[in-house]
């Protein structure tokens, strides 16, 4: 079967990774964008996709946009049977949608028709969830509308963060590729309408939501650092400068014997425990600080940053 891939980031490679082990499958060219400018210098910078395609021989396309003729011609001439998309970051036209002669099949890391749209893994983790899942669909027109070929709950363990467990539900559904690509092209397998009653949507993460609000709970603010971590993180602000926190814990004062009144909200304390000796106030509990990370600096442990900062217990962020 004739496979083009079509993705971006760093956790779409591992889709493409078991599309190449299959056997019945040819992978007979990649799709991803083109390559942009980054970091101090804007050296040209190419996708994940881009360079683990490169590195199996793989042909590349690389189009700023998928509507011009030529595109699509280009696209047609490669004879694909499906195409794969595996977080790509763009639309597909309804004349793209249409080449292959099995459709464009999507993984979505949420058992649709809930949490569609850009952030799904961010905003599972944010609400707490026990239990999320991986959607492999048949792409139509519309945002994660279209109909669902397959599902696969994953049960959380309650320490993940949006780029481990991005990266794990992407494996999940690369498997769930491989094993049902051959029964959809075989006519063995049918697409289910999606329930609209049933559909939410979530939205583009902003930088300004890793900024902590020690208003809320710590609970909630552990969430947050978990569900905005790689991107854009939890960070706070100490005198003019961002400190990153990078491993948090939230504590429940009476469990963990420690003192805390409600007009400490935002008060650095020192916990004098050994695991997490910073501790932030909050609305309810404290957030624990096992690392963290000063601008313009490396990274540190709690412990190693009262070290270097001695008044930064007793200071308000």
């Amino acid at each position: 079967m004739r496979v083009v891939f079509m993705g971006t980031p760093s956790y779409a490679v591992p889709v493409l990774e078991i599309l190449q082990l299959s056997a019945d499958l040819d992978v007979v060219a990649v799709v991803t964008p083109p390559d942009r400018p980054r970091g101090r210098g804007q050296s040209m910078e190419a996708t994940p996709v881009k360079v683990a395609a490169q590195k199996a021989d793989i042909p590349v396309f690389q189009p700023a946009s998928l509507r011009p003729s030529h595109v699509q011609e280009e696209l047609a001439s490669l004879n694909a049977d499906v195409s794969v998309v595996a977080a790509y970051g763009k639309l597909l036209p309804a004349n793209v949608l249409d080449l292959p002669r099995h459709g464009c099949l999507n993984i979505h890391p949420s058992l649709l028709p809930r949490y569609r749209g850009p952030s799904p893994v961010v905003t599972a983790l944010l609400e707490g969830l026990e239990t999320t899942g991986v959607t492999l669909m048949l792409l139509d027109e519309g945002m994660d509308t279209g109909p669902i070929l397959v599902q696969e709950e994953y049960r959380l363990r309650g320490d993940e963060t949006a780029g481990s467990l991005t990266e794990e539900l992407f494996r999940v559904g690369g498997r769930l590729l491989v094993e049902n690509l051959g029964p959809w092209a075989g006519g063995q397998l049918e697409a289910t309408k999606q329930d609209e009653s049933q559909a939410t949507l979530t939205r583009k993460v902003e930088r300004t939501d890793g900024r902590a609000d020690w208003n809320l709970a710590a609970a909630e603010l552990e969430r947050r650092q978990r569900a905005f971590t790689p991107w854009p993180g939890l960070f706070t602000q100490w005198q003019g400068k961002i400190v990153r926190l990078l491993d948090v814990k939230a504590m429940d004062p009476p469990g963990d014997g420690l003192e805390y009144e409600p007009g400490q909200i935002g008060l650095v304390q020192g916990l004098g425990l050994t695991e997490v000796p910073l501790g932030v106030g909050t609305a309810n509990g404290i957030l624990g600080i096992k690392t963290l990370q000063l601008e313009g600096r490396r990274a540190a442990t709690a412990e190693e940053f009262m070290r270097g900062y001695p008044h930064f217990p007793g200071s308000y962020l």
